[in-house]
């Protein structure tokens, strides 16, 4: 499988190659595995996520020249024009910013749910996400062109960042962002009066 046919099967959400099993991208399963370093609540996750596929765009103009010279290399697939090709990458990039727009929008209804003010980590989580890239101003351009085509967003990202928003969402002002749902105590319920106080009024002057 070439990269771009690899990348275009993640944004399409279709089945891997071999064996490994298939993802629903609104579904987030324990198997999905976490990218190297990445952090393992959720939200710290989706904003490594957002980080990471932000380096990712920003290379895009920088990496395309390179992109069109290799896919024009022997050996070529005939049933596939260049256009085709090229096509495809502005598909990728289109879908990454929606991407990005539901990671943001993820982390923003996280932060506004929490009681404890939590931006400053998710701030680091893409600046650590976003450092992935890094490497590549000491590479070869050609050679970092041919990793960004082979690059696709962690399995586990999209669908965190959906469970993410629709648990700060549900949960409201006791959303914890390091914690399930079943985790929080609920508030206790009001005491029941008694025969004392049942029948107590509020005094006068």
């Amino acid at each position: 499988m070439s990269a771009l046919i690899a990348a275009l099967a993640l944004f399409a959400a279709a089945e891997p190659a071999g064996s490994a099993p298939a993802y629903n991208d609104r579904t987030l399963t324990e198997d999905m595995p976490y990218p190297a370093g990445a952090p393992h609540d959720d939200y710290g996750l989706v904003g490594w996520c957002y980080g990471a596929l932000r380096g990712y765009v920003d290379l895009h103009d920088q990496m395309m020249p390179d992109v069109t010279e290799i896919e024009k290399t022997p050996p070529v697939n005939p049933a596939t024009t260049l256009a085709e090709k090229m096509a495809a990458y502005s598909t990728i990039q289109a879908q990454a910013q929606k991407d990005m727009k539901l990671f943001g929008r993820a982390m923003e209804t996280a932060e506004r749910a929490s009681l404890k003010p939590i931006n400053i980590v998710g701030a680091a989580a893409v600046k650590k996400g976003h450092a992935t890239w890094n490497a590549a101003s000491a590479m070869p351009k050609r050679q970092v062109a041919q990793n960004w085509m082979g690059w696709t967003l962690p399995v586990r990202c999209v669908p965190t960042a959906h469970a993410l928003e629709e648990r700060a969402k549900l949960m409201g002002k006791t959303f914890q962002a390091n914690t399930d749902p079943a985790d929080v105590a609920p508030e206790p319920a009001p005491a029941e009066p008694t025969p004392e106080t049942a029948g107590a009024v509020a005094p006068t002057r």
